[in-house]
Order: C-alpha cells, then structure tokens, then sequence
C-alpha cells in the first residue's frame, strides 16, 4: 500500500449508481438515510436502534449513503455506526447532564454570535449537517429547520465584529459551514473579508469525512480567495479514513488551506490508545494535524458515550512519545458552564526547588533540570510589546495575575460574604490593583 493509498467502499445496494452520480455531493445530500426502512436496505439492525429510530422527539438522523457505506452491516458494535445510528440509550438521563452543557447562548451577544475569548468568536451559520453525530454539542438547536439563522441574524453578526476591533479571529461553524449553499458561503467570506482587523478565517466542519465529494476544484478555487483560512476536519476512528477522505485533504492542502482534526473521545467508538494510535498516524498521512481530542461534553443524549477523563490521560501517554510529536493532540475538557477548553495532561513535571526541576519522561525515565541561577528576569517596561499589550477588560485571569495586573481573583461577593468584621488582612481593590488592608482599616467603597 503507497502512503497515500486508502480503502473505497460503496454499498451493494449503490453499486449500480452511477460515478457521475455518487459523486455528487447534490445527489448524496438528497438520498441520506434517515428511516427504520432506508436503514434495514443497507444494515442489519439491532432491536435497540429500531426503537430508537421510531422514537418521536430524538435527535435528527441523516447519513449520507457514502458514510453509511463506510459501516460493517452485520457489526452492531463498528465505530461509524455508533455515531449516526441512534439506539435507545439515547433518552437516558445522567448526572450532570445539561441541554447547552457549554453556555454558549449566554455568551451571545447576538444570535448566533459565541464571543468567549477576547480576540475570538465562534459564529454559527447554519443549523444543517451532511449528517449528525448523535453526540452533539448543539443538539438544543442542530437539525432543527426552525432554528435556522436569518438574514436579519447574519446582518447582526457582521455589525457586531465590524465594531467590534479586538476580534481577529472567526471560526465559522453550526451545523456545518459547507453544507450552505456555495453563493452563500461565498458571500459569508468576503463579508468578513471586508473587516480589516480579522486576521484569520477558520472553518470546522465534518463534511469531507461525512461526504468527501463535497470538495470540488471550485470549492478550492473559491476557498482560497479569502486566505489566511484554516480547517478542522472531525474524524474520530481510522475507519472514516478512507481514499476519498484522502482526495479531499489532498485538493484542500493544495488550494493552501492547513487543517486539523478534532475529535472527540467516545466509549465504544475510540476510547482506546491502539485506535487512537492508528488515527493519528492515518491523518497524518493524508496531511491532517491532530489539534484536539475532546472530553465528551454533558449534553442530553451523550450518557452511553462518556468515559472518565482518565481514559483520555490514559490515551495521551499512549501516544507522547510513542509517536511523533505532531501526531499528538491536546486532550481538552470543553468547561461545563462555559469555561472554555481546559488542556488535561499527564504530570511530566515531578517536582521543583528554587534551582532544579524534575521531570520524566514516558517510558518513565527521570531526570532533573537544572535552572539557571543568573537568569535576569524579562522588563516589561523596556519591551515595546508589552508596553502595546492590548487590554482584555475582565478576562486577564492568571495571565494578570502573572503580569501584576492582579495579586488574587476573587468569586463573585467574596468580599461581602467574607466582611465578618475585625479582619487585619482583608484586601480591597481599585481598578484591578490589590494590596493588603492596614489594621483597622474600613475598605473603602
């Protein structure tokens, strides 16, 4: 097998129709699969995804029939299955479970529109997928025709990061961005084009992987008007690698665009260091660079997929080291109650004294650092960028405290809950300066 030789496969009940056909992603969209019937043409179900497909009010099913292609028929446990197929542990409720497990709608601050971080926002431009991952994040509004976004929505977006100068990076997302029609994507990208302190374009999408001929020359073409544009693709099993997922990267590295992959850890699916080895070395291979691998979030209809975070630190050690360093994704816990991404990692860092550190390594090997006893720490007040630092109003968080811009965070009413009088340390604040209260002293309001 070359490096860039993959498996093709096509479902017998497609092999009459035509390439001409089958390669259009058109075509592909028109026929998914989404019903006990479509489904018993090309798979054996179980009694549990039966139910699950008759039950009203789940999650939306389509599967394109190139992905649906790509499952074992007769393997009611194959890993791309259990990712489109619905069963019926899909109503169990669990601890924890939420129905935006992210905050992301309280962080609107239009439809739509996710600003979390200071420099960068996450903008939802559509609710449709190719297909959709019975894990998903956004199941509250994923899939349903009723949420799609507005012009009127689109127009807000855009006046919103028009006036809004300290975003310069915009991940477009939903649904899935390349599912839109090509006039409209099109004119979402020379829109944001047109803001001149956007610096980046960046795309997240599942598309190649759900239907790979999407990622036509005229795609490519268009996509590389707008450079610098990034792409995170989402494949979470060796499986979904197949010669046409291969093709897509191929076209797409091509036209200039760097991509990535995000996956996310699942019980059953990939929650395993041999799978996740094979993964990461398979993507690599067709140019993809493993970015994250996610903790799966606590959202409704996700229970039966979720494994403790030590299986991903597990994973982790299974692969620094044991493959190449950029073959190794950051394992991240999306914070529940809007957060952000938290980088879970094992503990190379052992121990430290004022002059040494020690560290192993992940064969467990152990060695000791020494540091330099000279070093003359770095002066911000002689250095021109942090003299320009931009000001994140509200968000410094240890990055301020590690500048002086703070001496503690404190939560919300600590202060008033903590004022049980006679304190000598209580602390008070001005304009994010902290320092240490005299004897006796009242703070001031």
């Amino acid at each position: 097998m070359s490096p860039a030789a993959f498996e093709s496969k096509r479902a017998p009940i497609y092999r009459d129709v035509p390439d001409e056909k089958w390669n259009d992603w058109r075509w592909q969209l028109s026929n998914r699969l989404n019903s006990v019937e479509d489904f018993e043409k090309v798979l054996t179900l179980t009694e549990s995804e039966r139910k699950a497909l008759g039950t009203p009010g789940l999650f939306r099913v389509d599967v394109t029939p190139y992905f649906v292609s790509l499952i074992k028929p007769d393997d009611p446990n194959d890993p791309i299955r259990k990712q489109v197929i619905p069963t019926a542990g899909e109503v169990d409720t669990f601890t924890g479970m939420m129905e935006d497990s992210l905050a992301e709608d309280r962080h609107s601050p239009v439809p739509g529109l996710v600003h979390r971080y200071p420099d960068r926002v996450l903008m939802l431009v559509t609710t449709q997928c190719a297909s959709y991952c019975r894990y998903c994040t956004r199941a509250r509004i994923v899939g349903d025709p009723s949420q799609t976004f507005s012009r009127s929505d689109f127009e807000a977006q855009i006046d919103y990061l028009k006036h809004t100068p300290q975003v310069r990076d915009v991940l477009l997302s939903g649904g899935d961005p390349l599912t839109l029609a090509p006039r409209l994507l099109e004119e979402l990208l020379s829109r944001l084009r047109e803001i001149e302190h956007i610096e980046i374009i960046r795309i997240g999408s599942r598309v190649p992987v759900f239907m790979p001929m999407r990622v036509t020359t005229e795609l490519t073409d268009m996509l590389q008007k707008y450079h610098p544009l990034w792409m995170n693709i989402h494949v979470n099993h060796p499986n979904e690698i197949s010669q046409e997922l291969a093709d897509a990267t191929d076209k797409l590295t091509r036209a200039g665009i760097p991509l990535g992959n995000q996956s996310v850890l699942l019980a059953g699916v990939n929650d395993c260091v041999h799978i996740q080895r094979d993964l990461v070395q398979k993507l690599v291979r067709i140019r993809v660079r493993p970015y994250y691998l996610y903790q799966c979030d606590l959202v409704e209809g996700a229970g039966h997929f979720r494994t403790p975070v030590a299986k991903g630190l597990e994973i982790i050690e299974g692969l620094r080291g044991h493959t190449s360093g950029y073959a190794v994704p950051t394992y991240v816990v999306d914070a529940p109650g809007g957060g952000g991404k938290i980088p879970v990692m094992p503990n190379y860092h052992l121990s430290s004294s004022d002059h040494k550190v020690v560290l192993r390594n992940y064969e467990g090997y152990i060695t000791t650092y020494e540091e330099p006893l000279d070093y003359k720490a770095h002066d911000p007040s002689t250095c021109s960028y942090c003299r320009n630092k931009r000001p994140e109003p509200g968000q410094t968080g240890i990055t301020g405290l590690l500048d002086g811009d703070a001496m503690v965070i404190k939560p919300e009413n600590f202060d008033e809950l903590h004022n049980r009088g006679g304190g000598q340390h209580r602390l008070r604040t001005d304009e994010h300066k902290w320092k240490p209260l005299g004897i006796g002293e009242e703070p001031r309001d």
